[in-house]
């Protein structure tokens, strides 16, 4: 494989994190969305999906919904590819995410480049395998173990919420996480265990959790979670990982970054010598047995 001057993408992605106009002044938390569920999609069954391929750019995988919002992210990544042209999409949008994440004060995350852009959209995954934060903890089983992570993993990948806000013109829910929402910590599960939370509707009419103690009027600004959230300090098996998370930031912080590695390679076969990613088909196993996760 070409050597490539990876340390000049990343500086020219730092570069764009800071923006007074988006957000919460920074397109940060955003970027790492895009590395999250570029790479969700996958199905370790079939070995479809993931984040090789760079297939949320074919309309089909753009507008699923739950991916609404994330044309910023690409946009404000668009001139580094140009910049950049040997880069291929799929390398970009995860690289940008641990670029990211780690300027926002999170873990050092292992990358490897080596992802393919595909030419056209015949092997784009089939829609619905990204979370929905409207269900509870079965449903985050069905989604994450499709992908095969276990239950420890899944508390800490849900972690990711201690970035960025809901936006009700995207997800239909708003507000963020937690008080300083680009700025990576272990809050997220502090916030959880420590607030009274109480479901009620937001401005868009969507059930979601907000503190009965929290006194802010704009729900715009008001903590919230959702109940994919809520559900983690529901159920016995995720709670105690929630509960570990709050007391112990370095074990969080050292098992996200474990996590978000794995996620962030899902469906990337690469050939030994060439180093790049083989096709994932969709309609056949792209997986040996031995090599699922």
């Amino acid at each position: 494989m070409v050597d490539h001057d990876y340390n000049a993408v990343a500086e020219a992605i730092r570069k764009i994190l800071p923006n007074e106009d988006y957000d919460d002044g920074s397109t940060g938390p955003v970027l790492v969305r895009l590395a999250w569920h570029a790479s969700g999609t996958y199905d370790a069954a079939t070995g479809t999906g993931g984040s090789n391929g760079s297939t949320m750019r074919y309309k089909s995988e753009a507008m699923d919904g739950a991916n609404n919002g994330l044309e910023y992210a690409r946009k404000f990544l668009e001139p580094i590819k140009q910049q950049f042209p040997w880069i291929t999409y799929a390398d970009l949008w995860t690289f940008a995410g641990k670029i990211a994440l780690e300027a926002m004060g999170g873990p050092q995350v292992n990358w490897a480049p080596g992802r393919i852009d595909y030419v056209d959209d015949s092997n784009v995954p089939p829609n619905g395998r990204l979370p929905d934060g409207a269900l509870g903890q079965d449903h985050l089983r069905v989604i994450f173990y499709r992908m095969g992570f276990n239950d420890q993993e899944i508390v800490a990948l849900c972690g990711a919420h201690n970035l960025g806000r809901c936006h009700k013109d995207r997800s239909g829910f708003q507000g963020p996480w937690v008080t300083n929402p680009i700025k990576f910590s272990n809050t997220y599960f502090k916030t959880l265990l420590s607030s009274n939370w109480v479901l009620q509707k937001n401005d868009n009419g969507i059930e979601q959790y907000y503190d009965a103690d929290d006194d802010e009027e704009d729900l715009n600004e008001r903590l919230m979670m959702l109940p994919t959230d809520y559900s983690l300090i529901q159920d016995p098996s995720f709670k105690p990982w929630v509960e570990k998370y709050a007391a112990d930031k370095d074990l969080f912080f050292q098992d996200f970054a474990k996590v978000f590695a794995k996620l962030l390679e899902l469906g990337v076969r690469r050939d030994p010598a060439s180093g790049l990613a083989a096709v994932n088909y969709v309609g056949k196993i792209n997986n040996p047995p031995s090599q699922k996760i």
